[in-house]
């Protein structure tokens, strides 16, 4: 098989046979223990893509630094979390400890779940952006993953799905949990990006980037950092209670009140200057910010 291609997998059953398993045992949702996968060498491209949620264990420490692990992280294996339709790491001999849960949206329909899954911003960061675990969380995560799977193999009846929908909601949810404190003990690391971000900033608008390309994005900001824009966005946060987008807001407001404050350029001018299309939107924005329209805060100074 040629690796340089994409292999798309559509549906559990297809998905058991590329990994060597015995048929799932739902048609939606399935446990896997990454010791029971048997991949011949050679058989499968670098990356599988699959339409399906999937929230993978792996106690890889030969690998660590594959998943982003520095000194400052835990070491008892890391979590990673990837929406459908996008690409992932084909399995190798090398990843034997571990369990990976592959759910099909289908399974959640009905389920408030169905919606909240997508509020969750780790299932869009990259693999270098994985949860690494406490000895005492992965204690909590290995439990819930063996209640799933001691609930699909038993027996599956009318209670079935609702017991496990509401073990992947626990999951998610002490997941998030576990996030938050990573960022936490990640904070000295993340206040060198803080500082890193700012001075982006500070020369895009200095060096009036922002004539030829307009406004900055999340997704410039995030690309020039290595990170993914939702883990960006998920640590400001957790370090400034703004998002990425709001953070760029805040910078914007900065420039500009710097601006009408110490230049004689017009409003429209300095709408142009930070970026703005269009006049209309930087007052808008403006207002909005400062409760002040530019006029109105340039007048302030006189």
């Amino acid at each position: 098989m040629n690796n340089n291609h994409l292999l798309k997998i559509e549906s559990l059953t297809q998905l058991h046979q590329v990994l060597g398993l015995d048929k799932p045992v739902h048609p939606l949702v399935s446990l896997v223990k990454l010791e029971d996968v048997k991949v011949i060498p050679g058989t499968l491209p670098d990356s599988l893509v699959l339409n399906f949620y999937k929230i993978a264990y792996k106690m890889n420490l030969c690998g660590v630094m594959k998943y982003g692990q520095h000194y400052y992280d835990f070491g008892e294996g890391g979590l990673v979390f990837t929406a459908p339709n996008q690409p992932f790491q084909s399995p190798d001999d090398s990843e034997k400890s571990g369990y990976i849960l592959f759910i099909h949206p289908d399974f959640l329909l009905s389920y408030s779940l169905a919606k909240t899954i997508k509020q969750y911003g780790f299932f869009s960061y990259s693999t270098n952006e994985a949860l690494h675990l406490s000895e005492q969380e992965k204690s909590t995560i290995i439990s819930i993953f063996q209640i799933i799977r001691e609930e699909l193999n038993s027996r599956i009846d009318d209670l079935s799905q609702d017991i496990v929908i509401a073990q992947i909601e626990l999951l998610l949810s002490y997941s998030h949990r576990f996030y938050k404190r990573q960022f936490i003990t990640r904070k000295a690391v993340n206040n060198e990006l803080l500082n890193k971000l700012e001075d982006l900033l500070d020369n895009y608008f200095n060096n009036e980037q922002s004539l030829e390309q307009g406004l900055p994005t999340v997704q410039y900001l995030a690309e020039n950092l290595n990170l993914s824009p939702s883990y960006l966005s998920d640590m400001l946060r957790s370090l400034t209670g703004e998002n990425a987008q709001q953070h760029i807001h805040h910078k914007l407001i900065e420039k500009a009140k710097e601006l009408l404050s110490t230049t004689d350029l017009t409003v429209a001018e300095v709408a142009y200057k930070l970026g703005f299309e269009h006049p209309q939107s930087f007052s808008k924005l403006f207002k909005t910010k400062a409760k002040l329209s530019p006029l109105a805060f340039r007048q302030s100074f006189n």
